[in-house]
């Protein structure tokens, strides 16, 4: 199955239950998190929670991960939280993302986890935070985001 049709297969679906298809093997991983490093593990109403682990292959030139690897965790969990929200044929898309870094990240720092939660959801917008924790707790970045809710066109609630 090619990206394209997975994507409109998962659209039919009301959220959580796309998002628990992609944890549950189903539909093929999104290649943002191939590329990246990381996968979507667990699904909840409002929560979602994504491992990685970050490789050399996202170093800065400092030789510490590059902080939109972070950034596009924190982004992917707040904006996967909301999508468990969403009935089917609704969308979202990312209107701001803010990240807190507080500790360097490695090329051998291991797993961490994203852990995303919705804080608001209105009939246009949400707003959600997630934190990048390592295996003991210990935190590494912390963001929210704001995302616009996309209704099929002609639909707006």
């Amino acid at each position: 199955m090619n990206a394209e049709q997975a994507a409109r297969e998962m659209m039919a679906m009301p959220g959580i239950d796309a998002m628990r298809a992609l944890v549950e093997g189903r539909y093929p991983p999104p290649s943002i998190s191939v590329t990246l490093g990381f996968r979507l593990v667990e699904v909840g109403d409002g929560f979602v929670a994504f491992e990685g682990e970050p490789s050399d292959a996202v170093l800065n030139p400092m030789g510490i991960v590059h902080g939109g690897w972070a950034l596009t965790l924190i982004d992917s969990a707040c904006g996967a939280a909301g999508h468990t929200t969403l009935p089917a044929g609704v969308g979202y898309g990312s209107l701001e993302t803010k990240g807190n870094f507080v500790r360097q990240i490695t090329g051998s720092t291991g797993r961490l986890r994203a852990e995303g939660r919705v804080l608001a959801r209105g009939r246009t917008i949400l707003t959600a935070e997630a934190k990048i924790t390592d295996a003991g707790g210990k935190l590494y970045a912390h963001g929210t985001s704001t995302c616009m809710i996309i209704y099929p066109e002609g639909r707006n609630t």
